[in-house]
């Protein structure tokens, strides 16, 4: 059963509405496993540590091995999904995952959990760019605003219930049982996926670019890697001067060879759509000071108010679980109805931000202050997050919408790196000018421990206001990616219609080469 795009561009339907619920079931079960495994080895280190007799630097292979594989495939998982059919893709990523992490269970030393946690990776990038691609596909307009909304609602709930999940099950179970319990999933997901979701791909597709995958993976690869490495070795170390080296080549070079491929895997001339531009910027923004200023507020509570991470990522539940209730009632999805995609980005990352300074900035209120800056920001998240990932997707032709949710992907993993890095340094410099002593310290324990009594409750001071410097910073990215966000659409919007003008039609009369209704080039619309 295989679905194409009609002649006027519009996905043909697929799936009867009966059974579209539980196709969205099974892509967002596997969709959460995916992003779990994002953040739910937080806790386990040093468990790990401990466990495998490895070093920091090995453990932090570990930890950054899925993500470096996940950012470094999307884009060309992306083009491939639309090529070779999206449920294919999504079958083979969901194989690769659960074998991987059944590998990675079995482990017996740091260098094979790299292996294996880069495996995982590798299938998360072909589930992720597949999962909301699939979406765009089964839903009809009229369903896809709150189908989206429960598919970004998800990746929320996913990143913020990573370490208290971790934490529970080491508490419980081995520590390999961490990667095991994917394997059941998977196996689920692969059977609910080969019965329920129909094939579509993308009809008339020229040669593979292959050269554009490559340097698409290198140039996210080095990027994420150089950033992830800020923190430790300085931005001027040589590792973070090869590696951004590297991006800044590797990307340079997509970018001259992309313009001239016939059928890119990402197109440069997406780029001129003041929509794709504008909700690009917000993902990337929203990501950067989301996870930035997430980073900071786990250490708020377990420093400044003295939680463990399992008190911490209990205490911080009301965020994803609102976002969830919000989209699961429908209550979000009628919201952005009635404002329209500009107001619902402009009023959903300015609540996000002043949740984030509710709950970063006031951290010496109560529980109930830190509840009203969750729930602010889980209001933001419920309004900003389907907007702007349906402003993406919205951008591309729909044939593309592998390759669109690629862009989302990778352009989240770039943003929420540089918010963990950008705002960690902005806590590490700030520290370090309050309490001249932590400069040299391994970290804020050993700097605490070093302190002593007597002056460990003036370090903590000094923390705490470091911390609400990072969160101003983070608060700041969210308000301007809200901005620039609503200026774009809305200029986009003034120009080609509501919602950004209707799709590209295949007889389009544009001549190759000129910017046709969404600013797209003709080229890219062939077959």
């Amino acid at each position: 059963m295989t679905t194409g795009v009609s002649s006027d561009g519009r996905a043909a339907p697929a799936v009867r509405a009966d059974r579209r619920g539980a196709v969205l079931g099974v892509i967002c079960l596997v969709q959460l496993v995916v992003v779990l495994d994002n953040s739910v080895l937080t806790v386990a280190v040093p468990t790990l540590s401990r466990e495998l007799d490895a070093s920091m630097a090995a453990i932090q292979w570990v930890v950054n091995a899925y993500p470096l594989a996940q950012a470094g495939l999307l884009l060309a998982a992306g083009a491939a999904a639309d090529r070779y059919g999206r449920r294919r893709l999504l079958l083979t990523g969901l194989a690769l995952f659960g074998l991987c992490s059944l590998a990675a269970g079995l482990c017996q030393d740091a260098g094979q959990l790299v292996a294996a946690r880069a495996g995982m990776g590798m299938g998360g990038a072909l589930i992720t760019c597949t999962t909301l691609a699939v979406l765009i596909q089964v839903f009809p307009e009229g369903a896809r605003g709150r189908a989206i909304g429960i598919w970004a609602a998800v990746n929320g709930l996913g990143f913020a219930a990573g370490p208290p999940l971790g934490g529970l099950i080491l508490s419980h179970l081995p520590w390999g049982a961490i990667f095991l319990v994917n394997v059941p999933v998977a196996l689920v997901g692969l059977a609910a996926a080969r019965w329920l979701i129909p094939e579509s791909r993308r009809e008339g597709a020229g040669r593979p670019d292959v050269p554009g995958a490559v340097l698409s993976a290198v140039g996210v690869v080095a990027l994420v890697h150089a950033v992830t490495s800020w923190p430790e070795h300085g931005a001027v170390s040589l590792p973070v001067l090869a590696a951004t080296g590297t991006a800044v080549a590797a990307l340079t070079a997509l970018v001259v060879w992309e313009r001239r491929c016939a059928d890119p895997v990402l197109a440069p001339q997406l780029f001129r759509s003041a929509r794709f531009t504008g909700a690009v910027t917000g993902v990337l923004l929203i990501t950067f000071g989301s996870a930035g200023a997430l980073f900071l507020l786990a250490q708020q509570l377990q420093y400044v108010r003295g939680y463990t991470a399992l008190e911490a990522g209990l205490c911080t539940a009301p965020f994803p679980l609102s976002v969830v209730l919000l989209n699961i009632r429908g209550l979000a999805p009628r919201m952005i109805a009635r404002l329209g995609e500009v107001r619902a980005v402009t009023l959903g990352m300015g609540s996000l931000a002043c949740g984030f300074a509710v709950a970063g900035v006031l951290d010496r209120g109560g529980y109930p202050v830190l509840l009203t800056g969750l729930l602010l920001m889980g209001l933001g998240c419920a309004l900003a997050n389907p907007a702007i990932v349906e402003a993406v997707m919205g951008s591309i032709p729909p044939d593309r919408a592998g390759s669109g949710a690629a862009v989302d992907g990778t352009v989240g993993e770039v943003g929420g790196s540089l918010g963990v890095a950008v705002l960690g340094a902005v806590l590490s410099s700030r520290l370090a000018a309050l309490q001249p002593q932590t400069a040299d310290a391994a970290s804020l324990t050993a700097a605490l421990e070093a302190a002593g009594p007597e002056d460990g409750a003036a370090v903590l001071d000094a923390f705490a206001a470091a911390a609400r410097t990072g969160q101003m910073y983070g608060v700041a990215a969210v308000m301007a990616g809200g901005l620039v966000t609503a200026y774009l659409l809305r200029r986009a919007g003034l120009r080609d219609g509501p919602r950004g003008g209707p799709a590209p039609r295949d007889d389009d009369p544009a001549p190759r080469g000129v910017a046709g209704p969404r600013g797209v080039a003709e080229p890219l619309r062939q077959g």
